[in-house]
């Protein structure tokens, strides 16, 4: 059953597209937890952690977009909601960020390191199940934030998500951007 939050918050799960059980298991875990939240997940929409976070928001009836690399909506995971075809390979990893309110990170390799440093980078904090994949250096940068369980990501994300829509609703007014 889907509860919606108070306010659904999109949040970018990012790691690895090679997944260990454990990871895959956690990411699974992760996604159920985000949609039975009522949140929008979105990710690079291939396999690994993306397809364990999929998997999970599908199986609890939530939304997860994926991001992809390449030029068919059809090249995703077989769990996705919606699959974004973009053509542009690993450039694609800025666009779920921008994208995201909040981002957990989950295992991964270089990709997942460029993704949470374009997160911090636009000011948004990441949120690591297990050990960050990169150390924040400048005061404008977003919060590297550790987390233990699924569970406490998700209650981490809620939390900084909702602060980044604050500053970003700040940032729309300021631009002239009005809904």
């Amino acid at each position: 059953m889907i509860t919606l939050a108070s306010q659904p918050y999109n949040i970018g799960v990012i790691g690895g597209s090679v997944a260990d059980n454990d990871s895959y298991r956690i990411a699974k875990e992760l996604g159920g937890i985000l949609a039975r939240r009522g949140h929008i997940v979105l990710c690079g929409g291939l396999h690994g952690i993306m397809e364990g976070v999929s998997k999970g928001v599908k199986e609890a009836g939530g939304i997860v977009i994926g991001i992809l690399p390449g030029y068919s909506p059809d090249s995703g995971n077989k769990y996705l909601t919606v699959g974004i075809p973009t053509g542009i390979g690993y450039m694609r990893n800025f666009l779920i960020i921008r994208g995201a309110d909040v981002v957990i990170s989950i295992d991964g390799a270089t990709g997942t390191l460029s993704e949470a440093a374009f997160a911090l980078s636009e000011g948004k904090s990441v949120i690591a199940i297990g050990t960050p994949p990169v150390t924040k250096t400048k005061e404008s940068d977003g919060k590297m934030i550790s987390a233990n369980t699924p569970q406490e990501a998700a209650d981490l994300a809620e939390k900084e998500a909702q602060e980044r829509r604050a500053v970003s609703r700040k940032m729309d007014s300021l631009h002239g951007y009005k809904s």
